[in-house]
């Protein structure tokens, strides 16, 4: 029996053969604040990345650097996959490695049981192979080369020349379940999200399924199929399975069924691995199917696809150095919408994080506290009579909180933050209105005053708690200078469905100095 209370969330496990970019860490943050929430909310969250370590493209790759290849993946995974992870602040529960014991052993155990039971057979196979997709190529993706490729057949995702490959193989019987997956996207229509992406992948196995290929003879770097070691593992057979072996298939029975079945975060473009291949094999070897495959889109730069090989990569600490990782997180959760295709520009990021983060949110805090401090001796103010401005505030932060859980639970992770950046901008626009630096010159206004900034102080408790999925480090920072620390406990202990629950911090809470959330940053203009 499935844990009702569960979440397991994973990331696709990524390639090792070229430092990660800012594509991948988007899709690490979408994933790190689906996981914080769900965390927060008291769910059984458990958080997988990692990386892919087999396969031809990296055999080639690490030959080309005259290195071994699991010498070349050591070296980049500690030099450049695990550090993006504190680049950006991920909370990721676990790491798989595709050359870890525990997978290659879940792996061999896997394949031996769907040999076994019949669904895999030996065959001969001649056709077209992308080295970057690690795939043999459907006939849609197959174009005529132009340029210096011209009279070639090319990927049309990577613009190069498919090899032909004629191999002995193994096959996995994947037509025979053609009609269940058909079945399955009928019955659940959220398996796959967002629509376009269930409508495609409908699409795709209506045209018919043909057997998928998981072994390799023209080279050694993979795990040994189990009956037969002259075959390696088909690459994507192999990977996929991390979203199994992380979590204790074969070896341990009890962490897998607390886990399983899991919620698959993946980009679009591998989106058929998983949302076709991938159930297919779960069925075979006689698993629940995950729970969604949710298929973000691409972040374009100069309206292309985020591509090092065409030069239009940009590593995440290019934007960290300048901005910091809260800003990163915010600007990509929020001004994409995620299930598309989203394009960066620094002009933009600039843009928001200074009318937003630093003018919104962070001035907001700094005036809140700094007026705390001036009229309350830095204390948390008394309610007095509540008027309907104050209502307002009060039944937003109630609205916004439940809208958020929502839409989180929708993987609408940008609706999420709009509608907690609505409380932001109604405290802005409340303080505006009701003038506490006026109120304070009437002795006669003292409790309207109190009132007032005791409404400001608590929605900013209700924020703090609401984005610190999202902006973790400004958030940390405010709720110790609320006071929130010592009269509450830890920011992450607070059950964020119930951070729209009005009054929690206490009255006479001592508070601190806040300093600047968001600090000014100079652009070249200004320099």
């Amino acid at each position: 029996m499935a844990n009702p209370s569960s979440f397991y969330l994973t990331t696709p496990i990524f390639y090792v053969n070229d430092a990660p970019h800012i594509g991948h860490a988007y899709t690490e943050v979408a994933a790190d604040v689906l996981a914080r929430w769900h965390r927060q909310a008291g769910d059984d969250a458990w958080f997988l990345t990692g990386t892919d370590e087999h396969g031809q493209k990296i055999l080639r790759t690490a030959t080309a650097n005259g290195v071994a290849p699991k010498e070349w993946a050591d070296r980049l995974v500690e030099s450049a996959w695990k550090p993006l992870l504190d680049t950006i602040d991920i909370s990721n529960d676990d790491f798989i490695r595709t050359t870890d014991a525990r997978h290659e052993e879940g792996v061999a155990k896997f394949l031996q049981k769907l040999h076994d039971d019949g669904h895999v057979y030996a065959g001969e196979f001649e056709a077209l192979y992308c080295v970057g997709c690690e795939e043999f190529k459907p006939k849609s993706e197959i174009v005529d080369g132009t340029g210096e490729f011209a009279g070639e057949k090319v990927c049309a995702i990577h613009s190069k020349p498919l090899e032909l490959l004629q191999e002995k193989n193994y096959f996995f019987k994947m037509s025979a379940f053609q009609d269940r997956l058909l079945a399955l996207y009928e019955e659940r229509p959220d398996f796959v999200q967002p629509a376009s992406a269930r409508n495609e992948v409908i699409a795709f196995v209506q045209q018919g399924l043909e057997d998928l290929s998981i072994s390799r003879t023209s080279f050694d770097w993979g795990i040994p199929i189990p009956w037969d070691s002259s075959h390696v593992t088909y690459v994507w057979f192999d990977a996929l399975l991390n979203y199994v072996t992380a979590i204790g298939y074969g070896q341990d029975d009890a962490e897998f069924a607390r886990r399983w079945p899991a919620n698959h975060l993946v980009g679009k473009d591998i989106l058929r691995f998983h949302a076709v291949i991938w159930p297919a094999m779960l069925m075979a070897a006689g698993l629940e199917v995950p729970n969604h495959v949710f298929a973000h889109g691409w972040l374009l730069v100069g309206g292309e696809k985020m591509s090092k090989s065409k030069l239009t990569g940009i590593a995440p600490n290019e934007i960290t150095d300048t901005f910091g990782s809260d800003a990163f997180r915010y600007y990509f959760m929020r001004a994409i919408s995620f299930g598309h295709d989203g394009s960066f520009s620094w002009e933009d990021l600039s843009a928001r994080y200074q009318a937003e983060l630093a003018n919104g949110f962070g001035n907001l805090a700094s005036r809140v506290l700094a007026m705390n401090a001036k009229y309350f001796e830095g204390r948390v103010p008394e309610t007095h009579d509540e008027r309907p401005a104050d209502a307002a505030i009060r039944e937003l932060a109630a609205r916004a909180a439940a809208t958020a859980d929502e839409r989180i639970s929708a993987f609408a992770i940008h609706e999420a933050i709009a509608a907690v950046w609505e409380l932001v901008d109604a405290l802005n626009g409340y303080i505006t209105e009701q003038e506490p630096w006026a109120l304070a010159k009437d002795p006669e206004q003292r409790d309207r005053l109190s009132t007032v900034l005791a409404t400001a102080t608590e929605g900013l408790r209700a924020l703090a708690v609401l984005l610190s999925p999202v902006i973790p480090r400004a958030t940390a920072k405010l709720w110790t200078a609320l006071g929130a620390e010592a009269a509450l406990g830890a920011l992450a202990d607070q059950p964020i469905r119930d951070a729209g629950s009005w009054g929690l911090l206490p009255a006479g809470t001592e508070q601190g100095q806040l300093a600047a959330l968001f600090p000014r940053i100079e652009t070249d203009t200004e320099k």
